[in-house]
């Protein structure tokens, strides 16, 4: 282990995804993270898609034991909406991986949540990188479970621009109910949101070279980062970009070196209501109470560590030098 700290157990709520497979090959292969279990939710795509994502990105990156387990495949009131337009039809960049070899575990996503939570004799740092569907049926079904998690980092919201809409970001979006009830559980979280989640991006160079390499899950890597250009606007196949945004990625570098990412503790609301603010994370920024808090009173907020700044370099270097199998 370096610097002689002890692994962190960590299990993944995700949407497989581009980035959620970047983030599950960063999650097996560094050092300091022992994935305990991953559990899927729909999101980018329909939840069996995300289940046979999860399972082939796990073998080809030589973790096929770590277990699987289907959730659920809708939010909690709306309808799903899939990300197939960024992702790709099949979730996954339509790399056509080879189907997986085995099934995910005879027992749902909240099972296996409780069941792996309760079990580690460390507590457990969750790391959605989906909507927040699964961890909100958990919370809710089983709330003895806080007592064995560390802390919730999750892929989600924004303090600045949402990119679902003008002010939501797409995880908290997609099930705005799950967001509020996971901020209001208890547990200390952790918000890696659109305000540093675009700005980790590794470069072409790097990105060519792990797409020319004989270790599949290295080039997996590089193939995935191929269909996430840096900039939103961008096309995949354009040949002028070849850099690719880490994304979902960004969140477990933050659970291995939480020194790299700036956070400040704020009050964060989800908004709830319908119309066009439905699905925003409301991040208070200001240092001091406003007009609506002198006439109308102050009420309890959930405070949050919010992402605010990140030290991209750090964080690349971080990556690369773990999925290549380097020493960081």
């Amino acid at each position: 282990m370096p610097n002689g700290r002890q692994q962190v157990p960590v299990i993944i709520d995700c949407d497989t995804g581009v980035d959620d497979a970047l983030a599950l090959l960063f999650a097996v292969r560094h050092p300091g993270i022992d994935l305990r279990a991953v559990t899927c939710v729909a999101g980018n795509t329909d939840v069996d898609g995300v289940v046979r994502n999860t399972l082939t990105v796990l073998e080809r990156a030589g973790a096929a034991d770590v277990p699987v387990a289907r959730g659920a495949e809708r939010p909690l009131i709306e309808a799903p909406r899939s990300a197939r337009h960024v992702h790709g039809h099949d979730g996954m960049g339509d790399l056509a991986l080879p189907a997986p070899r085995r099934t995910p575990v005879d027992a749902d996503a909240v099972t296996l949540l409780r069941r792996e939570i309760l079990a580690s004799p460390r507590p457990v740092t969750l790391v959605p990188t989906a909507p927040l569907t699964n961890i909100a049926l958990l919370l809710r079904t089983h709330p003895e479970v806080t007592r064995n998690i560390e802390r919730i980092v999750f892929m989600g919201g924004a303090a600045g621009a949402g990119n679902a809409t003008p002010v939501a970001e797409f995880n908290v979006w997609h099930d705005p109910e799950a967001a509020a009830i996971t901020l209001t559980a208890g547990v200390p979280i952790t918000m890696y949101g659109l305000d540093v989640f675009t700005r980790v991006v590794v470069p072409g160079d790097d990105v060519r070279r792990l797409r020319a390499s004989d270790e599949p899950g290295a080039r997996l890597a590089g193939d995935l980062l191929a269909h996430r250009p840096a900039h939103p606007d961008s096309r995949p196949d354009d040949p002028g970009e070849d850099s690719g945004g880490l994304g979902d990625a960004g969140a477990l570098c933050a659970v291995a070196d939480p020194e790299g990412l700036t956070t400040h503790r704020l009050p964060v609301d989800v908004s709830l209501a319908p119309g066009p603010a439905r699905g925003q994370t409301i991040v208070d920024r200001r240092p001091r109470a406003g007009e609506s808090e002198l006439h109308e009173g102050t009420r309890e907020q959930t405070l949050v560590d919010v992402g605010l700044d990140v030290d991209v370099q750090r964080y690349v270097k971080l990556y690369l030098t773990t999925v290549e199998h380097l020493t960081p």
